[in-house]
């Protein structure tokens, strides 16, 4: 029952049309507050649009949903979990999915995993106890990873919007919205090597997450194919707050830009204190970068970064998106609120092409599933993998945007 694993096939193939995405552990606080949190009372309202029992004799798809709502990686659970919450307004308001002679209304059932391996097992089993019909999650590779084999028993369909590392998909069973963190490392390297023409590089990772190694591994292999040099890499631990070594390691070399491939929360304390060492070195991401500018404390630390997502609020193929979820819970989506969002339209999609809500039919509708969708359009394989466009973001003037290349 187990997949064979693609990555080599992947970079080979996608490399080009790499998605960023992010596995998210919980990674070190922020430099001050992390994203402003929604509108308590909006939040409210649109949680029991979401949830709301539906009209009597109405027929129910449950979706559970697994990922931190609480702790230092709650702003990514919380984005996912709002973002799949406008997906289901949207899909009920406009009659539900019909599947077969049956028309559903979707439900959302999400559970606080707490981006844990210790709580995402009973939480898990609470939602498979409540009875649920497709899973979403889990929005961390380290929990995601716990609870693998346990979805496989169970046979029920899993899609997780932003769990990226290998193992995740491995079982035939569970599929994702992004890439894997290899494939995030190589669209990297090949970024800054070939389109930035950067040959001397230094990397900051944190050294106890596997979603930055992951990426880290494969950016520093790929840079040294193509002839560039890892000049330093500097390994921090979660939680770490002071990387003054780390930059003052680099700044004897002689970088030309430093490559982080870490959580928003991280970047803003690196950027921060690179400024403060009077360092002027470019500065390259990976998508957990999603969301620094709310975690800095002077947008001018992060101008002129750039970082990989495959999402852009202010683009206009995400406008109504954007409006909906800006009116519900008064803050601008990021890419794991439009992974939450896609990964609801992408069961609707597999409910509507297998024409049954059982478990082994949705499973089965997944191979070759095209869904055009906020990150892209993507389609599906038995690998699990999506198949979809990579998207540059630069920090200009202290907005997002994309890259001029």
């Amino acid at each position: 029952m187990k997949k064979k694993l693609v990555s080599l096939m992947l970079v080979s193939v996608m490399a080009l049309s790499l998605v960023a995405c992010g596995s998210k552990e919980e990674g070190s606080k922020p430099a001050e507050d992390s994203k402003p949190a929604a509108d308590d009372a909006a939040a409210d309202a649109s949680d029991a649009d979401a949830n709301a029992a539906p009209a009597a004799g109405e027929n129910t798809f449950v979706i559970g949903g697994l990922g931190p709502l609480t702790g230092s990686a709650a702003s990514y659970g919380n984005s996912v979990k709002q973002g799949a919450e406008i997906a289901i307004k949207e899909i009920n308001d406009a009659g539900g999915v019909k599947v077969g002679d049956t028309t559903y209304q979707l439900v959302l059932n999400f559970k606080d995993d707490e981006a844990s391996e210790e709580t995402v097992v009973p939480a898990y089993q609470s939602l498979m106890d409540d009875g649920i019909n497709a899973l979403l999650g889990t929005v961390t590779s380290g929990a995601g990873l716990a609870i693998t084999d346990l979805t496989l028993q169970d046979g029920i369909l899993q899609i997780t919007p932003s769990g990226s590392a290998i193992a995740c998909i491995e079982n035939d069973n569970a599929f994702r919205i992004c890439f894997t963190d290899p494939l995030q490392g190589q669209a990297m390297a090949e970024y800054m090597v070939d389109k930035k023409g950067l040959k001397k590089i230094a990397v900051i990772y944190n050294t106890s997450d596997e979603y930055s190694t992951g990426i880290k591994d494969k950016f520093e292999e790929v840079v040294a194919e193509k002839g560039g040099e890892i000049v330093a890499s500097e390994a921090f631990q979660k939680d770490d707050v002071d990387f003054s070594a780390q930059l003052t390691k680099i700044k004897s070399t002689d970088a030309e830009a430093i490559f982080v491939p870490a959580y928003y929360n991280d970047a803003a304390y690196i950027t921060a204190q690179a400024n403060d060492m009077g360092m002027s070195l470019p500065f390259f991401g990976s998508d957990g970068w999603d969301g620094v500018l709310a975690a800095v404390t002077d947008p001018a630390f992060v101008e002129g970064a750039i970082f990989l997502s495959p999402f852009l609020a202010s683009d206009d193929s995400a406008k109504d998106f954007t409006t909906a979820y800006e009116a519900a819970y008064s803050a601008t989506p990021d890419q794991f609120a439009a992974d939450g969002y896609d990964t609801v339209y992408v069961m609707k999609a597999a409910m509507e092409k297998a024409g049954s809500i059982e478990s082994a039919d949705l499973i089965a509708a997944m191979d070759g599933l095209t869904v055009d969708g906020l990150t892209g359009a993507m389609t599906f394989d038995k690998s699990g993998e999506p198949n979809k466009g990579a998207k540059f973001i630069e920090i200009k003037e202290g907005q997002y945007a994309y890259t001029a290349d």
